[in-house]
């Protein structure tokens, strides 16, 4: 069995969405350097709906919040409270992964983590995310430079799913998202939810992820606003 390696995560709490897209760059140019190692964030987001490359503002029904262009791959999705945001800003080169074998990783990753709630999901080839069934609870997104992967996934635990309504999402129709809370009957703590998916993270990737070290935190944070 191969040693695990030491990575970081960071949970970011409720952040709006623009300041976590800078830091997404400057920690993907850290990376990039290996100034710092592999870096999972966690984070949950005022209300936002964000544009893939192959989406454009005709995706967006009704702008009941901000709207940002952005760099990963994908169509329209929505960000907002109840929803838990990962951004794993890795270095693929050392992993030996293609893009395809990092996105089934991270596809394992939430099968494994909802499993540990007893919700069973399923993964479709050819659409990216996590199923039960013809429902989507959780979305994949990617981008990546110099080998490095930024942006990542949404799980939609106790999603405000009215939102979805508002665009369409990856192309599909609104009512194919779906949220662990509908799923469940009920609403599920983000932090137990958070707990599950670091451990089932760092058993995917071989890391051993520990928080941050604060002092550097602290000027990467700055620099970028947050």
């Amino acid at each position: 069995m191969s040693p695990m390696r030491k990575g970081f995560f960071v949970d970011l709490g409720f952040c709006e969405y623009e300041p976590v897209w800078r830091l997404q760059l400057r920690l993907v140019d850290l990376r990039s350097s290996s100034a710092i190692p592999d870096t999972l964030l966690l984070v949950e987001h005022d209300h936002v709906f964000t544009l893939g490359r192959r989406a454009s503002m005709s995706d967006v029904i009704e702008a009941r919040a901000p709207v940002f262009k952005v760099e990963r791959g994908g169509g329209a999705t929505y960000h907002g409270p109840g929803q838990l945001v990962g951004y794993p800003i890795m270095d693929l080169s050392g992993m030996r992964l293609d893009v395809k074998q990092y996105i089934r990783k991270l596809e394992s990753v939430l099968v494994k983590s909802l499993r540990r709630f007893k919700i069973e999901t399923e993964i479709k080839e050819g659409y990216p995310g996590v199923w039960i069934g013809e429902r989507k609870v959780a979305s994949i997104g990617i981008a990546i430079k110099n080998w490095v992967t930024f942006h990542g996934f949404a799980l939609n635990v106790n999603t405000d799913m009215s939102y979805f309504r508002c665009i369409r999402p990856c192309g599909m129709q609104p009512e194919t998202m779906v949220s662990v809370k509908e799923l469940l009957g009920a609403p599920l703590r983000l932090e137990l939810v958070k707990e599950a998916l670091i451990k089932e993270f760092e058993a995917e990737f071989g890391l051993n992820l520990s928080p941050f070290p604060p002092d550097k935190w602290k000027i990467i944070a700055e620099s970028v606003g947050l």
